[in-house]
């Protein structure tokens, strides 16, 4: 099963699972989990080849959401809020497995195929020689012309003391066109979602609605201003109070 961070106690209230999104893990979302962790329990989880999770020879939404239906099978009938890729793998989940989904939020990503890749980030971790890095200061400059913040978020993945990425890279590389698809999934999810996205991303837009609602019986749509793609580290009070909202009804 995957690595999951469990936050809070099992209440009345049905538990939360948060899926976090390419290159990222579980304690991406600690801030948010601790908050919505006080009155029910939060199931946080590594997802394959990331993390502390288990890697794989492939890496594809059936797979990821057949992981994730895992985790839910052992706690229990879930609300479901996933980021990015881990937004696309919840949304496979709750198409393939409603029996497990109470309510789902999407963070910025539509179930489409996008046009940019990560493979130039991939190649820039791979230049660090491991074995030569005493900080992490010297794996950002190896890196190259990387923002600082985006260096950053990279280095939450690198473990100095074992010398290694807790990222399948090579996977993640050769599988970067499924992760930026989205499959053809039969079936349709009855239940609420909410379409939560950066008013400053143009990740979900509308020509995306008609996609959406053509799997998502009950779609609504709500933007946080001031955030871009990640609008959870860059807006989290904001993001926290739209998921209390909607998963409390």
């Amino acid at each position: 099963m995957l690595n999951t961070i469990l936050t809070g106690e099992p209440s009345d209230r049905p538990p939360l699972l948060i899926v976090h999104g390419l290159f990222g893990s579980a304690r991406n979302w600690g801030v948010i989990a601790r908050r919505l962790g006080e009155d029910r329990q939060v199931i946080a989880v590594d997802m394959r080849n990331h993390g502390d999770s288990h890697w794989t020879e492939r890496h594809d939404y059936f797979g990821m959401a057949e992981d994730l239906a895992e985790v839910l099978e052992h706690h229990g009938v879930s609300d479901v809020l996933g980021h990015s890729m881990g937004g696309k793998a919840s949304m496979v989940l709750a198409l393939t497995r409603p029996d497990l989904v109470r309510r789902l939020v999407v963070a910025d990503i539509a179930p489409v195929a996008y046009g940019h890749d990560q493979i130039d980030n991939i190649r820039k971790m791979k230049q660090v020689d491991l074995e030569a890095i005493a900080s992490r200061a010297e794996a950002t400059e190896m890196m190259g012309d990387l923002e600082a913040a985006t260096a950053a978020f990279f280095l939450q993945s690198l473990d100095l003391q074992e010398k290694r990425w807790k990222l399948n890279l090579d996977v993640l590389e050769r599988d970067m066109e499924t992760i930026l698809g989205f499959p053809e999934v039969e079936g349709r999810f009855d239940g609420p979602a909410l379409f939560l996205s950066g008013a400053n991303s143009s990740y979900v837009t509308e020509d995306h609605h008609d996609a959406i609602r053509a799997l998502f019986a009950d779609p609504s749509f709500e933007r946080i201003e001031g955030a871009g793609h990640w609008l959870h580290a860059e807006k989290p009070r904001e993001v926290e109070a739209a998921v209390r909202r909607f998963i409390e009804g």
